[in-house]
């Protein structure tokens, strides 16, 4: 599994974000321990409580936990994952929480610790955590016999179209997939050894270079959305500085977005809106397919909950019923015949229970199944939808040209007329201005 944590505080907003059913198809509040409340919410509320006795701000320990894509993997096993990962760590007992989400086909966990030692009142340091995750991380591929990352193996060979949330937002403002978009900057630096190069490569593809406020060389679409070329061609700031020298030299992105609004023309915005027409229909087709999905995937589950909820009501009852009550279970008790029936009592909730998880787990890889069938369709879909917002670019780039150098056409061809091949003004002498003279 793909291990990634951070320490942070806020379990209030921590909350809210796991428990949103926004980007996921199913959420579902697994498990919460150590806390007096049984809800997420109020668990975390009871974490930042707990904090204010100690000068800890970040005492909460926050992961997300990803089987590789295509791989099944049960409750059981992110639960083994989670104790290795407490003993890795030095957080075994600590209060938790876990959530599961569902999104495109794919099944991941949320696991989330409170650092605070509650009878020493005292933040449990961890020190070298990704480090120490990240040999976890290996062990846990090595023992399912998933195919493992080339850059667990190695750092140095991590994938450069990999994103960062905040860019995973920024592409999805403009209608693009991160991987595509970074992969769009890294082309382009590839094929550039210098900045005219490189800015020419941009252009082509419906990008701008500019100099930025903080981040030096950043790129403009016609969107106005701004992006730093450091980090979505996947290099080093000063090694793009080496490359493409001195960005002073640039104009500013507040100047490039004016030169770019005032290229746009009536006819390229018109092509533009029926390009995003065209591409909000077949989004909202691909919409209209995961819900009828996801709707009826969540139906089934309700249905087999309530089922589980009866079946278990109606055998506790059946247990209970063994054991005698009165003076028929004092005498069991004494002959020892109530402990028998005790135990097997437990030894079947405990099978009961066993068989309900392996049942919701059997009904959820089926609807897994289901759900990457679907979701090879709508990759299908968006990669068609992302070829073309990504050749819109391209055209408005290329008409933006075009346009220009019309325009300049337009320019010279009225300077023709306005001279003769000789460069003399052909209009009479009385019409002519001269410097310092009145007509």
């Amino acid at each position: 599994m793909i291990l990634k944590a951070k320490e942070r505080g806020d379990g209030a907003q921590l909350a809210r974000y796991l428990l949103t059913m926004r980007d996921n198809d199913h959420v579902e509040l697994h498990e919460v321990r150590g806390f007096i409340s049984d809800d997420l919410a109020g668990a975390f509320l009871e974490a930042d409580a707990v904090a204010l006795g100690t000068r800890c701000q970040k005492h909460l320990f926050s992961m997300s936990l990803n089987p590789p894509e295509g791989a099944e993997a049960d409750i059981a096993a992110f639960e083994k994952a989670i104790e290795q990962i407490e003993q890795k760590l030095g957080l075994e007992g600590q209060p938790r929480a876990i959530v599961f989400h569902e999104k495109d086909g794919r099944r991941h966990a949320h696991a989330v610790w409170s650092r605070i030692d509650a009878d020493r009142m005292r933040a449990i340091n961890l020190p070298f955590y990704k480090e120490r995750l990240r040999d976890v991380s290996r062990e846990l591929f090595l023992e399912h016999g998933w195919d493992m990352p080339r850059g667990l193996e190695d750092r140095r060979l991590r994938d450069p179209s990999n994103f960062t949330r905040e860019e995973w937002q920024q592409a999805r403002r403009a209608g693009l997939d991160p991987k595509e978009l970074k992969a769009v900057f890294h082309k382009a630096w590839e094929s550039a050894d210098n900045r005219a190069a490189f800015e020419q490569a941009l252009r082509e593809r419906g990008f701008w270079l500019a100099k930025g406020d903080r981040r030096g060389f950043v790129a403009v679409d016609y969107r106005g959305e701004v992006y730093s070329v450091a980090r979505y061609a996947g290099v080093k700031a000063k090694d793009a500085q080496a490359r493409l020298g001195d960005p002073a030299k640039l104009s500013s992105v507040d100047q490039v977005k004016a030169e770019i609004a005032s290229r746009m023309t009536a006819k390229i915005e018109t092509f533009i809106k029926q390009a995003e027409r065209d591409t909000a229909k077949r989004k909202a087709y691909i919409d209209f397919r995961k819900a009828e999905v996801v709707g009826r995937h969540r139906e089934e589950r309700t249905q087999l909950s309530d089922a589980h909820e009866k079946r278990w009501q109606a055998e506790t009852l059946a247990r209970a019923a063994r054991l005698p009550k009165g003076v028929s279970g004092i005498w069991h008790r004494l002959t020892g015949r109530y402990a028998k029936v005790k135990v097997q009592n437990e030894h079947e909730a405990l099978d009961a229970l066993r068989r309900d998880r392996a049942e919701k787990d059997a009904l959820i890889l089926r609807q897994l199944d289901e759900r990457q069938l679907l979701q090879q369709e709508i990759r299908t879909q968006r990669e068609a939808a992302q070829e073309e917002l990504l050749q819109l670019r391209e055209d408005v780039a290329r008409y933006m040209m075009f346009d220009q150098q019309d325009h300049d056409h337009e320019n010279k061809r009225q300077h023709d007329q306005d001279h003769d091949g000789n460069g003399h003004d052909p209009r009479p002498p009385r019409t002519r201005r001269r410097r310092g003279f009145e007509p």
